[in-house]
């Protein structure tokens, strides 16, 4: 995906929505975002991501003991997650009308 710098902007977002819903681990977020065709969204990033959420109180964390391998952390929305998600989604919601006002609808006209 180009647009490395748009996916910046809305990674916070992206990546509460991708734990909403219970908890995942860190890797597991990665492949959604992946499957979703953000192909160039790294790893570093997401991990990154996922620390300021948690010193933000957006996410939770704690380890998940497997019996087939070593521990894994899982994040989960807090309460304050769930609100900045909500908003995140409207923000973009809005944000998307105003471009595709914009760009969509110019060259649907033009």
């Amino acid at each position: 995906m180009r647009g490395t710098q748009l996916l910046k902007g809305i990674l916070p977002t992206i990546v509460l929505a991708a734990i909403n819903g219970g908890d995942v681990y860190g890797y597991r977020i990665v492949q959604r975002l992946r499957g979703a065709g953000l192909t160039d969204v790294g790893d570093a990033s997401v991990y990154g991501t996922l620390q300021r959420l948690y010193a933000e109180g957006l996410v939770s964390s704690h380890l998940d003991v497997s019996g087939g391998g070593p521990p894994r952390k899982c994040y989960a929305l807090t309460t304050a997650g769930a609100a900045a998600l909500k908003i995140g989604r409207e923000d973009w919601v809005s944000f998307q009308g105003a471009v595709n006002s914009l760009i969509v609808d110019d060259l649907e006209t033009g």
